[in-house]
């Protein structure tokens, strides 16, 4: 009982004297341009926004998608808006071994090689080639957290998680820009592994 509560101590102590980061746990989404909502949903199509995310201006969409791939497809896939350049659709590693795709871990935008698979809509269908990822785990940031959090866009630091299933998570890109709130991104398998849920928090330890 004396080590249960000393370990609580310490473990205190530790989020008192690092930085703490509000966990976004992300499932397989897609982000559609224009041009590929128009064609999955009907011409002159626009996104409907059903739920707010942390990031300034996005949003789930109402819109939900399938995904097809060579051994099996995934419904009730969530769009999220706003619409981007280029369409990019981001899954886990399960759901790769389930439709049998593969999708390099990337970070968002870095397409080259990437995986590809099928969108069905109600009005259409959409091929992606190479527009297929498992996102890097990340954190996004305002450059004034930047600066309080003594960090550079691009560089790879290190987090660490809390509780029964205590994990360090290495190798986490920062992401700096100006609309950007202070939120670390994963996929739910690396949450599933930590024991972590949405809202919770994790520490910059490197």
């Amino acid at each position: 009982m004396i080590d249960a509560l000393l370990q609580e101590k310490i473990a205190a102590r530790l989020t008192e004297s690092t930085p703490v980061i509000p966990v976004g746990i992300s499932n397989r989404h897609v982000h559609l341009s224009q041009q590929d909502v128009e064609a999955l949903f009907g011409k002159g199509y626009t996104l409907t926004p059903f739920k707010a995310l942390r990031q300034p201006g996005q949003f789930a969409a109402e819109e939900c998608v399938t995904i097809v791939g060579p051994k099996g497809s995934l419904s009730n896939v969530r769009v999220l808006g706003p619409t981007r350049p280029t369409t990019q659709l981001e899954v886990s590693r399960a759901d790769c071994f389930a439709l049998g795709i593969k999708a390099p871990v990337r970070e968002s935008g870095q397409l080259e090689n990437a995986g590809s698979a099928l969108l069905i809509g109600p009005k259409g269908h959409v091929e992606l080639h190479s527009q297929v990822i498992c996102a890097w785990r990340h954190i996004h940031m305002s450059p004034q957290d930047a600066r309080q959090l003594n960090v550079s866009n691009g560089q790879k630091v290190s987090v660490c998680s809390h509780g029964e299933r205590r994990l360090t998570f290495d190798e986490v890109v920062v992401r700096v820009r100006e609309d950007f709130a202070l939120e670390f991104h994963i996929d739910t398998e690396e949450a599933n592994a930590a024991g972590l849920k949405n809202g919770e928090q994790v520490a910059l330890i490197g």
